[in-house]
């Protein structure tokens, strides 16, 4: 287990700058995820740990000491890509006994791991197969296998479920999740720009946007106390909806935040009164948004089983204390 510190790091490819002024303090056993849009540096970040990338600025430490100049190998991390990286003509124990090889370990020492991490991942059946023989998730598994036989300080993911259909999304991410627990001494990375992995996932997010950290927090702190309005509309799935009309003046913002789990609707009354545009049925929950007049356009998440159509006039209510404010620089209004 190790402590992961930065330290005014920055990262610039000749004049420009992908990374400024990043600080952070990871500790021991944490999982902590790098979250924002693509192009945010996110990525460049966690290479720059694994020291696949130079630092043009600033310390990074593991464990207190200083790895700028520390070749990959030696800095205790293991890393899965979201490619797998498996080589084709081994088979998945050799895969996973490769790097043990290279370290020069006994063979009952790579024995042991190798059984070891594959029966953590249940991938014991699969041992004798080439990968082409896999699928997308058993591939990642061993890919997340050959990571843990190497008893790693700190493992690090870049993105490991990008290459996987939806359902083997939830599959993978709950193998992950679980090997956390297994695993409570290890510190772990894990960039993505799915925030509803971040938000399952995560002990702690760092938001990243634009080369900078908007945000460092737990999965709740980020959701119900953004620290700007890049934040509130990242975290939370269907985003906040954002109003700029009468809603904000009457509190003196620039900006009226408000998620769509935190308004009421009913064909009765309400604060507000607009035309159903559309509504998107996804089983357990239902969409539906509403041009209201005066106000724009807002959406609602309500319970799967509805009559709400579109066209329908209904009425929406707000819940007061759920109300977020932003000024002109998407900064929150105090209070």
């Amino acid at each position: 287990m190790a402590t992961v510190e930065l330290t005014n790091v920055s990262k610039s490819y000749g004049n420009v700058e992908v990374l400024r002024d990043i600080n952070l303090s990871l500790e021991k056993g944490e999982f902590v995820v790098f979250v924002g849009p693509s192009g945010c540096g996110k990525s460049t970040l966690l290479r720059m740990i694994a020291g696949l990338e130079d630092i043009s600025g600033g310390e990074l430490r593991i464990d207190g000491k200083p790895m700028n100049d520390v070749l990959p190998a030696q800095r205790g991390i293991a890393m899965v890509f979201q490619s797998y990286a498996l080589y084709p003509h081994m088979t998945v124990f050799e895969n996973m006994a490769f790097g043990l090889e290279q370290a020069r370990l006994s063979k009952p020492e790579i024995e042991a791991r190798v059984r070891e991490a594959s029966k953590m991942l249940q991938i014991e059946a699969l041992l004798d197969r080439k990968p082409k023989q896999l699928s997308g998730g058993q591939r990642q598994r061993v890919a997340i296998g050959r990571a843990i036989t190497r008893d790693p300080r700190v493992f690090l993911f870049d993105e490991p479920l990008s290459n996987l259909d939806a359902a083997l999304r939830v599959d993978t991410r709950l193998e992950i999740a679980g090997l956390g627990e297994r695993l409570p001494d290890t510190t772990m990375i894990y960039v993505t720009h799915d925030q509803v992995e971040a938000m399952t996932l995560a002990d702690r997010i760092v938001v990243l946007n634009g080369g900078i950290v908007e945000q460092v927090g737990t999965p709740m702190e980020l959701y119900e106390k953004p620290a700007s309005q890049f934040v509130a509309g990242f975290i939370g799935s269907p985003r906040m909806n954002f109003l700029t009309g009468p809603p904000a003046k009457a509190h003196g913002a620039a900006v009226y935040g408000i998620r769509p789990e935190h308004i009421a609707l009913s064909r009765e009354s309400g604060d507000w009164t607009g035309r159903v545009v559309l509504t998107e049925r996804l089983g357990s929950d239902t969409f539906v948004h509403v041009d209201v007049e005066a106000v724009g356009a807002v959406n609602v998440r309500i319970e799967g089983r509805s009559e709400i159509h579109g066209g329908d006039t209904v009425h929406l209510t707000p819940d007061p204390a759920s109300v977020h404010l932003f000024d002109n620089r998407g900064r929150p209004l105090a209070g």
